[in-house]
């Protein structure tokens, strides 16, 4: 993602959170790209039509797996607008996420998603992602506020 895309990138992102049940905020969404675009603090990978609009994105964030003693992307964030799905879009941008994990020497990427999204479940499993069957997850909220 170049810069200049970070207002279109921005509003995928704001649709992406409704997505999961979070309030429209357009001015969040942009400052949470623009902080993690000016600190170098994750990629963003973008899909576009030939008429230059983009129709998807997904975004990773560098880490570490320990056991492994190797760098990891973390995959958290795939989106495509829905005029553009069942085009392959998903697809396309998981591809050149795995190409740009490779090209950065990461061993591996993780990615959660919700139970009840069956669709991105069977796209992961086509592309050979597999589902984690050892490990559980876990997550808590500094404050001890609840998570759902």
């Amino acid at each position: 993602m170049q810069a200049t895309e970070l207002p279109a990138v921005a509003k995928l992102f704001d649709q992406y959170r409704q997505f999961y049940e979070q309030a429209p905020d357009l001015a969040l969404s942009q400052r949470f790209l623009h902080e993690r675009f000016e600190r170098g603090e994750s990629v963003v990978l973008v899909a576009q039509v030939a008429s230059g609009e983009l129709v998807g994105f997904c975004q990773m964030f560098p880490s570490f797996c320990s056991v492994e003693a190797a760098p990891t992307y973390t995959l958290y964030d795939l989106f495509v607008s829905p005029p553009a799905r069942k085009r392959g879009t998903g697809r396309l941008l998981l591809l050149a996420a795995e190409a740009r994990a490779f090209a950065d020497g990461r061993v591996r990427m993780d990615l959660t998603t919700a139970r009840t999204n069956l669709k991105a479940q069977a796209l992961y499993e086509s592309l050979g992602w597999v589902r984690e069957r050892i490990f559980l997850a876990y997550t808590r909220r500094v404050g001890g506020a609840a998570v759902s």
